[in-house]
């Protein structure tokens, strides 16, 4: 009888262990992985929010760099780790919606390989040109390329890319015809533009602003949901009539597939706190990024929405990698 009661108590100790265990997350580091290399605007985003998210959690937010394969590598290496709210991932439009709808080689499925936690910031998009063409704005961009189709190109950092995408959308939109120079990111990318080695580029705001700002580059139309404060004369392209294209890059956190609720809740609560602090929303709004801070149901709601818009734009432009 002696024997029986100790083992009954021996498993009631071990269930109540096991579950303060389970409700006692996190108990050690979290990783925080950026599927691109250090010094983008993901790898900023992601450092700035690490330091006092692991403060609100109460462990370490470690981030590491997994870059490669436009984004496709880190992603794929969250979607393979344990569910267990210990491997966050960045997530962005690239890893999640313009790669994945034009490479059918993606080692990973959006819709059912992640866990949706919160969108933290959306950067706005630009067009902008090199300072010695004929045109120095939109209307005259517009009036050029569909007077000459074909003889202007543009830069984007890379096939598949946010901004390639844009791209193919707006002249979809336009009804126009330009050459798509693709570079390895936008370092190289906005270094030929600069050097008018390419007429036009799509990119980011924050990696090509401080170009614009030095007029070392001429911002045309941006893509954000109303004028930017740092290009006050510049439209959004919803002003120039085609809202589809007014779409901005957004920067989340996502984990593995079969994530516990109870995890993503506090995370995503944890996060919204993060941003509220004046000093972190200050350091995201200089990168031109909007604080966003939605719940996971609308953060999976955008996931999908993104995906289904460039797997149409990719169909009707007949868009492959190669």
């Amino acid at each position: 009888m002696i024997r029986r009661t100790a083992l009954a108590l021996g498993i009631l100790a071990l269930a109540a262990s096991t579950a303060q265990a389970q409700t006692a997350w996190p108990s050690k580091p979290i990783r925080l992985l950026v599927p691109f290399a250090a010094g983008g605007t993901t790898d900023l985003i992601a450092r700035v929010i690490a330091e006092p998210l692991g403060r609100e959690l109460g462990q370490p937010v470690v981030v590491e760099n997994r870059g490669g394969g436009g984004g496709s590598i880190g992603a794929a290496e969250t979607a393979r780790a344990a569910p267990d709210g210990y491997n966050l991932g960045m997530a962005t439009v690239s890893t999640t919606a313009t790669n994945p709808a034009i490479n059918p080689k993606i080692p990973y499925n959006v819709a059912t390989d992640f866990t949706p936690i919160i969108n933290i910031a959306a950067t706005p998009n630009v067009i902008a040109a090199y300072p010695k063409l004929p045109f120095q704005d939109y209307k005259g961009m517009l009036a050029a390329v569909k007077r000459e189709p074909g003889k202007y190109s543009y830069a984007s950092p890379g096939n598949g890319s946010i901004t390639h995408l844009m791209m193919e959308m707006f002249k979809l939109g336009t009804q126009t015809f330009m050459v798509h120079v693709p570079y390895r990111g936008s370092g190289p990318a906005l270094t030929d533009a600069v050097a008018g080695q390419v007429p036009l580029i799509f990119d980011n705001l924050p990696s090509a602003l401080p170009f614009i700002k030095e007029k070392r580059l001429v911002a045309l139309v941006v893509a954000a949901p109303q004028r930017v404060p740092a290009l006050p004369d510049v439209p959004t392209f919803k002003e120039v009539g085609l809202e589809q294209v007014n779409r901005m890059a957004y920067y989340g956190l996502i984990g593995p597939k079969g994530m516990p609720k109870d995890v993503v809740d506090k995370v995503n609560a944890a996060v919204r706190k993060v941003v509220q602090d004046p000093a972190i929303r200050k350091r995201i709004e200089e990168t031109g990024s909007i604080i966003m801070a939605d719940t996971p149901e609308a953060f999976a709601k955008q996931m999908r929405e993104e995906l289904a818009v460039y797997k149409d734009v990719v169909a009707k432009q007949k868009l492959t990698m190669d």
